[in-house]
């Protein structure tokens, strides 16, 4: 039985593909409502999006020339020119198309009627108007030519920062974010009309895009019910507020407050095991235990004296991890264990080597957490083969390169169909939820629920990172369960919190002990901790 949806599954949240979105809005059609009168509520949507500070003044300096394609982005793009017009801004439109559909024809006789100019040849890419992208939209399947390619590339070589996309810049997919050509228009805003396009958020899809904003369509809640429990969530800031954080009673001793077992670090990756506990930490799991390496635990009481080293980490001379004093007995006193972050890679012989060790943790009934150098000893043993035979729930946490090496067959699908697979796949027994990491992270459920990150720091890509998001995420785990809801969560703070750290210290401030420490006061922030006050 699946998990209720988190967050809501309203237009503010849904994630859809462009063919989703043309079938929502033959819906609207089928229903009596007139072509019309949506690209009419759409264009006017956005142009009172353009008469809002940050583009309006430009708009009166400079002027706009709306590019216009044959279908009905190019007339929601007319009806835009038509209102600029009518406010006293001066419109240009180009359209390098004979044909165009009836409705998009329609508003083009009407713009030459109201005596907008058109040009004839194409424009000169050095033009100090706002341009106005309004070609293809959603619509797009082929590259756009090379004479529009070159058109776009010149563009933003000689006036960078001046171009707005409607649904999405010409030359890009709307559902994976690919390029369909060689180059896409280079848009400083991209306005993606009632629902998010998923192809928008993808992490190549970025450069393009700029600035990605959803506009209001009023579009009805029975038409988006419609819409399956797996269809992708955008996850926002204010989600943490009604995330589903874990709750203990008033009276929850530390070990009902979560177990957890970190396993990490090595001789030449000391930090990472440091980090790992950092995020632990910050999870607020109430017993916090650790298998390190002997420098590491030697000097560990100084800096976090509350961690009980209860393993020591070594490194036997064929290359595999001997952790010794790790049994089944500790295991079953544990809630949840994080194995790999700073092991340091090894060998398909070497993993081998530590058959024994995976055999406890294939068995061990709490949630295993897997990432870094764990996820590669993973791909030795075979991932989705081990993880069938796992007895509790499972989360990895991959980037992509460590995805590709779990699951090669699926390394070349875009982030959202491939990491829903690789959970898929990976369940049988237990649950698998996989988060895919990137500029705009992942995470997919084992019944088919998925979410992506809108927003994150890119100046918190930095080494120790991932290691700081496995042990909160695998802290919260021991407190609240293995859900996928709740590594989502997980996700969403640690962004959330490279981003306070980045507008608090600045870009060169928010480094993993920064996001370790945010993710500490963040509670302040949440409605989860009010029953401390």
């Amino acid at each position: 039985m699946s998990q209720p949806a988190w967050p809501l599954r309203d237009a503010e949240h849904l994630l859809v593909s462009g063919s989703q979105m043309a079938e929502l809005e033959q819906q609207l059609f089928a229903s009596g409502l007139p072509v019309e009168a949506l690209m009419e509520k759409a264009a006017l949507a956005l142009t009172r999006r353009l008469q809002q500070p940050d583009w309006w003044p430009q708009l009166q300096q400079r002027g706009a020339l709306v590019l216009v394609g044959p279908g009905h982005n190019g007339g929601d793009g007319l009806v835009v020119a038509r209102e600029l017009h009518l406010a006293g801004i001066a419109v240009r439109i180009w359209s390098p198309f004979e044909r165009h559909k009836p409705l998009t024809g329609a508003h083009l006789r009407h713009a030459r009627w109201l005596g907008i100019p058109e040009m004839s040849g194409a424009p000169d890419p050095s033009d100090p108007a706002v341009w106005i992208d309004a070609l293809f939209g959603i619509g797009q399947s082929r590259p756009p030519g090379e004479a529009l390619e070159a058109l776009l590339e010149q563009r933003q070589r000689m006036q960078p920062g001046r171009l707005i996309a409607i649904d999405g810049p010409t030359g890009l997919c709307a559902d994976s974010g690919q390029l369909l050509g060689r180059v896409a228009a280079c848009a400083a805003l991209s306005l993606s009309i009632g629902l998010l396009k998923q192809g928008f958020l993808q992490d190549q899809a970025l450069a393009w895009v700029g600035q990605l904003e959803r506009l209001e369509l009023g579009l009805p809640a029975p038409l988006l019910q419609g819409l399956g429990h797996d269809q992708p969530l955008a996850l926002l800031d204010r989600d943490l507020a009604t995330a589903p954080w874990p709750q203990q009673p008033e009276a929850a001793s530390k070990y009902q407050r979560g177990r957890l077992l970190v396993i990490a670090g090595s001789e030449a990756y000391r930090g990472a095991s440091q980090l790992c506990l950092q995020g632990a930490s910050a999870s607020g799991v109430g017993s916090l235990r650790a298998a390190l390496p002997q420098p590491v635990a030697e000097q560990l009481w100084s800096v976090q004296p509350h961690v009980v080293v209860s393993a020591s980490l070594e490194a036997h001379p064929s290359g595999s991890l001997q952790l010794a004093g790790l049994s089944e007995s500790v295991l079953e006193r544990l809630d949840a264990v994080v194995l790999g972050p700073g092991l340091g890679g090894t060998t398909a012989t070497e993993t081998a080597a530590e058959a024994s060790r995976w055999d406890l943790l294939q068995r061990f009934p709490g949630l295993l957490l897997l990432d870094a150098d764990g996820l590669n000893r993973l791909a030795h043993l075979g991932a989705a083969q081990w993880l069938q035979g796992r007895q509790g729930p499972t989360w990895l946490t991959p980037h992509a390169g460590e995805f590709a090496r779990l699951f090669p067959e699926l390394a070349n699908q875009p982030p959202l169909l491939a990491a829903s697979a690789a959970a898929k796949v990976c369940s049988d027994q237990q649950p698998c939820s996989v988060l895919l990491k990137g500029a705009r992270t992942v995470i997919a459920a084992a019944d088919g629920r998925r979410w992506q990150l809108r927003e994150a720091c890119s100046a918190a890509a930095r080494a120790g990172l991932g290691d700081v998001l496995a042990g909160y995420a695998a802290g919260l785990a021991a407190r609240g369960g293995g859900d996928a809801a709740l590594l989502a969560t997980s996700a969403l703070a640690h962004a959330q919190a490279g981003l306070q750290a980045a507008q608090q210290r600045g870009l060169g401030g928010a480094d993993p002990m920064a996001v370790a420490h945010g993710l500490q006061r963040q509670e302040l922030n949440t409605t989860h901790t009010k029953q401390m006050e």
